[in-house]
């Protein structure tokens, strides 16, 4: 067996591409190595377009093992399951800057899957992945205008860093994900901590200069084990019918577009549609030709208006922003609310605070994480007038909510400040483009409701892209067609100091680093603005939180003091817990979190921690209890496993002829602390205790 790869210096590690090792019956394979991570990425085709195929059938599975970090799976299934939310994430990444570069009218079935065999623990697998994508489609004879690279760069402590750790990511202040070929940048993916767009910039061109040895390694490799490309069917539509389209549509089409509302248009080509198809089926044409055709004149007929007369559908300029409204408090219930509406798009947030108890656990290569900050996304098909089955959040939904938190991710407060678990749910009432970004500034407004003690206000806003020729036209807040019908979806959000998340996607070729410049400038002025319309309905957090909230009180105990407050197998804290009703999370650095909506049992449980854990003090007076009763006196009972004794002649002023007189089994009254000998042996006097506070 022949071994072919290549390899090349790449950030810290080697970067190697090998084939014909593994998965040979597939169009393409290859196995990406870096460091001591591996991925095995495949490409396969179908041999024939399926019967009444209208689309191209791409679909990436990004798939991470967990055996590749010498793991098995926790819970009681021990395989593997549905894909996870980190999964999904990375199968867009590669899916993304992919997808554009198949030939127009290529309908043959295409699957990209890339596993995770194995993981260092160190570098992330998800960007090597999308090489190898690149890798396995330019050696198959599948059809792809590639090569395509990618990396991910982060900015430390001011410095730019390639393929960063995951420990390095960590503490980065930039994070940027950068595909690109020869043509320019194709797909960026970034978080940040509100930094400027020229630091912004200056990260891509730095991840854009790391990436030109990787497209010509690619290059070298399919010459070398690359197969010749197949010939496969392009369903292009036949000229003739496009003339007849064109002819027939197009003022129908003009007309139409100068209708204010979507619904209206979408009635209007709905109608026309089926009066091309009354027409010209008796010609001959098919159905499905006729209404791919009109689709792709309502295209050109969008993108002329827009490169030649200077025109917006809704009859915009292009850099302005639909009329906005902001409100917040808009349900009685819950903890906070934003509702975002933009013109067509409509996002209502909801805010919900929970106790540590209610952060998420997951699994991943690198170990089990937690996350105390959820953003969920839904878009329900009544948002755009549709019906469909509810069924559970789709890729592109995970996708939108990751995007919106990790938009928020900069500003929220640490856990030392604000010790709360925080879900947001953005809820998409209404769509005509860029619901992601609504659902960013609906969120923000929900956080600020709330009373979440967030840095500053997040706003977000997409621009799209009409490149015909030498003519790049930017469009802010591009609407839905604009989006569906043009070359770019780039979505920015930020604070007024700076960018917290990016996302770029296209579906040309690629944009240059030129471009991108304006389209950053661009977004500012569109940020800035949507920030300001924002301020009018709520300028920073509530001083409180809602009363529906729970209320989260921090102590901290001597860390010996733990094992103590969580007692044998638990059973301390669980009495506590079942006592009180309380919340309780205890840190391994003593800090201890109880949260309640009810703040008498929050203070019911801080009493007996403190009882537990608080060193017993000479003088101080405790409410204890009795559990033993000698003939010499009463051990009581003054914090869980916690008993000291009151001696006979401490009992009571009076003369104690028979202590069952006094007290039993059970009694509750409180004692005062006369002593604590060398041993920890506590000495408890109850008619001291009396003395002290005589009206209790």
């Amino acid at each position: 067996m022949q071994n072919k790869s290549l390899t090349i210096k790449f950030g810290k590690n080697d970067l190697i591409i090998e084939t014909g090792k593994f998965a040979k019956q597939a169009n393409g394979s290859v196995t990406i190595t870096y460091g001591a991570t591996v991925i095995l990425v495949t490409a396969c085709m179908s041999a024939e377009i399926r019967e009444g195929q209208g689309f191209f059938p791409l679909t990436v599975e990004y798939q991470e093992k967990t055996y590749a970090a010498g793991r098995i799976p926790g819970g009681f299934f021990k395989r593997e399951g549905r894909p996870t939310e980190n999964e999904i994430l990375g199968s867009r990444l590669i899916d993304r800057p992919i997808r554009p570069l198949f030939p127009e009218g290529f309908l043959n079935d295409v699957q990209v899957m890339a596993m995770v065999l194995s993981s260092d623990g160190e570098n992330d697998p998800n960007v090597l992945a999308l090489i190898g994508a690149s890798a396995a489609l330019s050696i198959s004879d599948i059809p792809f205008k590639g090569p395509l690279a990618s990396c991910r760069v982060a900015r430390i402590n001011n410095e730019l860093v390639l393929n960063p750790t995951y420990l390095e990511t960590d503490s980065a202040d930039l994070e940027v994900v950068v595909a690109a070929n020869k043509s320019g940048v194709v797909m960026l993916e970034s978080r940040a901590k509100e930094v400027s767009e020229e630091q912004y910039l200056e990260a891509v061109k730095f991840g854009m200069a790391s990436l030109k040895p990787i497209l010509k390694l690619q290059e070298e490799f399919a010459r070398l084990y690359g197969q010749p490309k197949a010939k496969v069917e392009l369903k292009l539509i036949d000229p003739v019918l496009m003339q007849k389209i064109e002819t027939l549509a197009k003022e129908k089409l003009a007309k139409v577009y100068k209708l204010s509302k979507k619904e209206d248009r979408e009635e209007n080509v709905a109608l026309l549609a089926k009066e091309l198809e009354t027409q010209l089926t008796t010609e001959g044409f098919l159905a499905a030709d006729i209404s791919t055709g009109l689709h792709e004149v309502e295209k050109r007929q969008v993108r002329k208006m827009i490169t030649d007369e200077n025109i917006r559908i809704d009859g915009r300029s292009f850099k302005e922003i639909r009329p906005i409204a902001c409100e917040v408090s808009v349900l009685p219930r819950t903890h906070g609310t934003g509702l975002f509406t933009r013109g067509q798009t409509q996002a209502l947030a909801i805010t919900t605070l929970g106790t540590g108890e209610d952060e998420q656990r997951f699994e991943s290569l690198d170990g089990e994480k937690k996350k105390s900050f959820m953003l969920h996304y839904n878009f329900p098909s009544f948002s755009v007038g549709e019906t469909r089955p509810v069924r559970g959040p789709g890729r592109r939904e995970i996708g939108h909510g990751a995007l919106a938190e990790k938009a928020l991710l900069a500003v929220m407060p640490n856990k030392e400040k604000f010790p709360y678990t925080v879900r947001v749910v953005s809820e998409i009432l209404e769509s005509n483009g860029s619901s992601s970004m609504a659902s960013v500034c609906a969120a923000a407004l929900s956080l600020m409701d709330a009373g979440v003690p967030i840095k500053e206000a997040v706003g977000g806003v997409a621009l799209g892209l009409v490149k015909e020729g030498n003519k790049s036209i930017i469009l802010t807040d591009i609407a839905g067609l604009e989006d569906h019908f043009g070359d770019m979806d780039f979505k920015v959000a930020g604070t007024k100091t700076g960018v917290t998340a990016v996302q770029l996607d296209l579906k040309i070729d690629g944009i240059s680093l030129d471009l991108l410049k304006e389209c950053l400038a661009q977004s500012k002025e569109g940020r800035l603005f949507i920030l300001d319309k924002m301020s009018e309905a709520l300028t920073s957090p509530r001083e409180e939180l809602s009363s529906f909230a729970p209320r989260i009180d921090v102590l901290k105990i001597n860390t010996e003091k733990i094992g103590e407050l969580i007692g044998p197998g638990g059973k301390t804290i669980k009495a506590i817990i079942a006592s009180t009703g309380a919340s309780i999370d205890i840190k391994d650095d003593g800090t201890v979190l109880v949260g309640s909506i009810d703040a008498e049992k929050s203070d019911a449980a801080i009493k007996m921690i403190k009882a537990i854990t608080d060193e017993v003090e000479v003088g101080r007076v405790y409410f204890g209890k009795v559990k033993r009763i000698m003939q010499f006196g009463a051990f009581v009972e003054i914090a869980p496993r916690k008993e000291g004794l009151v001696h006979v002649s401490e009992l009571s002023k009076d003369f104690v002829k028979k202590i069952d007189d006094i007290v039993k089994v059970g009694d509750e009254f409180k004692v005062k602390v006369i002593g604590v000998d060398e041993l920890g042996r506590i000495n408890l006097s109850k008619k001291q205790a009396e003395a002290d506070q005589p009206d209790s």
